[in-house]
């Protein structure tokens, strides 16, 4: 299972698979892994994708990697299946 800096669990969305992500606003359960153009550097699978609102967001292997807020501690997996008729998943490298 992928994590952030922080350690918490990395989502992918199913049906994200085109580098793009289609999610913006400030409400979100679902924060983007934020990317910083002039300080992080791809690698590999890892890339970063310009997100609709124009901030970056890394993807892996062209999935886009997001965070959930119901996540309190490292290692917690509650967004796995989260009501999203099981379409979003802890991310896998």
């Amino acid at each position: 299972m992928s994590v952030d800096h922080d350690e918490m669990t990395l989502y992918t969305f199913d049906r994200h698979h085109d580098g793009r992500s289609p999610y913006t606003g400030e409400t979100m359960q679902w924060p983007p892994l934020p990317a910083e153009p002039h300080h992080d550097e791809p690698m590999k699978k890892w890339t970063q994708i310009t997100r609709n609102d124009g901030t970056m967001q890394w993807a892996y292997d062209g999935k886009p990697l997001y965070t959930f807020v119901k996540d309190k501690k490292t290692a917690n997996t509650t967004g796995d299946g989260d009501g999203m008729k099981d379409v979003l998943h802890p991310a896998r490298p």
